[in-house]
């Protein structure tokens, strides 16, 4: 892991300023943002660990917790819900055998319930990962997690 931080942050250089887009990469290549990781890109770029915490804590797109390879977003904004998000969710829930705010034992799928993901005549909405799905019913969330399992 240390090698792979250190070229990470030396594609950036050693710029201060560059401590965002560096833990968005080491976040893309581990899907999370561990301590060691922390502590090295701090190292690394010679800024107190404490900065390098608070931009982690900061941003909601930064998680310190794993997330799973294939991250699923429901959403439940107004258009969503009323046409049953709220059953998607639990539905996956029930499929990948984790709550909202979890992350399979295996790494796989990260669960989390979102406001809006701007797709409303498409409700319900749910993403996993960068791509989007729409008009989602309980009765398809068992494909779709079959598909990113593969």
């Amino acid at each position: 892991m240390d090698q792979r931080i250190s070229e990470i942050v030396a594609k950036y250089g050693t710029d201060p300023g560059s401590v965002i887009a560096i833990l968005q990469d080491v976040q893309e290549e581990l899907h999370y943002l561990p301590r060691a990781a922390l502590e090295r890109v701090a190292g690394d770029l010679s800024v107190p660990l404490s900065r390098v915490l608070s931009l982690a804590t900061f941003y909601k797109a930064f998680s310190l917790k794993p997330k799973g390879r294939h991250p699923v977003h429901v959403c439940l904004g107004t258009a969503c819900h009323v046409r049953g998000a709220q059953l998607v969710l639990e539905k996956f829930e029930r499929e990948l055998d984790i709550k909202t705010g979890e992350t399979s034992p295996d790494r796989a799928f990260s669960l989390d319930a979102v406001r809006c993901v701007g797709c409303c005549g498409l409700a319900p909405v749910v993403m996993v990962g960068e791509e989007v799905h729409g008009k989602i019913s309980p009765a398809k969330v068992a494909g779709l997690v079959k598909k990113y399992r593969k």
